[in-house]
């Protein structure tokens, strides 16, 4: 008799006979030995089919499997250092369930648009597989951080009757008989629920109706947005370090072996440990000029910016004090120099530009009616997120984090489109 069995597990099974549900990733024979390369979604492990120690028909079944046909395999779990798993299968048995013919995706170089029209397979892949078990477990880690910190979860609306920013740069559609857009930020409604619950955060989907054709930019992107009642900016960015080092450090302790599959380098991970160096807007336009940059105090900065900044720091760095000329409305000017605002950016090393954007939320009610006329918002659309300042009002800030580009950082990636399942980009929505 056999145990069915995940590859995962198959380190608790050595000696033992188990089954494996899998699909065949590539194939090799030597002779009288096949070699099969099984992949279960788990993992990957080797199994060998010797001739002379298999029935005729075990042998004809494994000639005729193809890459990404599907089995049941059945087979003696050994233990061998040399294979990538460290544990190989003796086959004993083989129950064929498809034989797939003219499989597209083949070990050979594809183009990238070949590979994202088919990136229901491409999924399949050693290395896609392995940033998307990254990715979940970046997911996890960052549930973990805030559950373990007093923080509420919270599901800001996808419709919505307004922007969160003040922009123009959001896709609409009709809610019967009203106008709607899809929503670019949940921050406006997590600091209402930030003035019920305290610590509270969001997860999920936003969207950006913007022409951008970087590496850099999703149409559709998960945000992380934390909301804290009682906290200035300078607590906000204690926990911003504490939290993208928390999640990084868990995908070093958890995925190591995904971080190899996929070649990062994963002593530059190991590294990422708070605190995080700071430096102000002033700071960041002097050093640029410095370096030859053409940016004057007032403009914001482009990916060559942030990424000739990151170039000087082996960690995050924060970049603190912006204008509050091309800051969102709702930010919080300094007491000391109105002219900039309490924020920050935090720029990721290696070149991935910014991961998270925060700042202390205005709060005085009689400057936040002032934003509305500076920025033309209308009051009667935001009339509830006044109602914030005027029952109640407390300091109080938040930050939002890029799922996307943060699983770009950490995996090392050159493109974000790899970093999500099914990538919206601007040209592409299928499949």
């Amino acid at each position: 008799m056999s145990t069915k069995c995940v590859i995962r597990h198959v380190s608790q099974h050595v000696g033992e006979t188990v089954t494996i549900g899998g699909w065949i990733n590539n194939k090799r024979s030597s002779g009288k030995i096949q070699f099969l390369q099984l992949r279960d979604g788990t993992g990957y492990i080797q199994g060998v089919v010797v001739k002379s120690e298999v029935p005729e028909q075990v042998w004809d079944d494994a000639k005729s499997l193809t890459q990404e046909s599907s089995l049941y395999v059945t087979g003696i779990i050994r233990e061998e250092p040399r294979s990538q798993s460290g544990y190989e299968m003796t086959v004993t048995g083989i129950e064929i369930i498809h034989i797939t013919e003219n499989y597209p995706i083949t070990p050979k170089e594809h183009g990238v648009d070949f590979l994202m029209d088919h990136r229901h397979l491409w999924l399949r892949t050693q290395k896609q597989r392995a940033i998307l078990v990254i990715r979940a477990e970046i997911v996890r880690a960052i549930q973990e951080y805030f559950d373990m910190n007093g923080f509420t979860l919270v599901d800001p609306p996808i419709l919505t009757p307004t922007s969160a920013e003040g922009t123009t740069n959001l896709f609409h559609t009709k809610y019967f008989e009203e106008d709607a857009y899809l929503t670019q930020s949940g921050q406006l409604y997590m600091e209402a629920a930030a003035m019920a619950l305290g610590k509270v955060y969001s997860f999920g989907p936003t969207f950006r109706a913007e022409k951008s054709k970087t590496r850099r930019h999703l149409i559709e992107f998960w945000m992380i947005e934390p909301e804290m009642a009682f906290t200035d900016h300078e607590e906000s960015l204690c926990v911003q370090e504490q939290f993208i080092s928390h999640v990084v450090q868990s995908v070093v302790k958890n995925c190591r072996k995904e971080l190899e599959a996929i070649g990062r380098d994963i002593s530059k991970l190991e590294a990422i440990q708070a605190p995080f160096p700071r430096i102000t807007y002033d700071e960041a336009i002097e050093f640029l000029q410095s370096e030859g940059h053409e940016i004057s105090w007032g403009e914001d900065f482009g990916a060559p910016h942030e990424t000739a900044i990151a170039e000087k720091y082996e960690k995050p760095v924060f970049i603190t004090h912006y204008p509050a000329s091309f800051k969102a409305f709702y930010m919080k000017p300094d007491p000391n120099r109105p002219e900039v605002v309490l924020c920050a950016d935090m720029i990721a090393p290696e070149g991935y530009g910014e991961i998270i954007g925060g700042s202390q939320r205005i709060d005085d009610p009689e400057l936040l009616e002032e934003r509305f006329k500076e920025h033309n918002l209308s009051m009667d659309s935001y009339q509830w997120y006044m109602d914030l300042r005027k029952y109640g009002t407390v300091p109080h800030s938040g930050f939002g984090l890029g799922l996307e580009r943060t699983v770009a950082w950490i995996c090392g990636l050159d493109h974000v489109r790899e970093t999500i399942p099914f990538p919206r980009t601007l040209y592409r929505l299928y499949p």
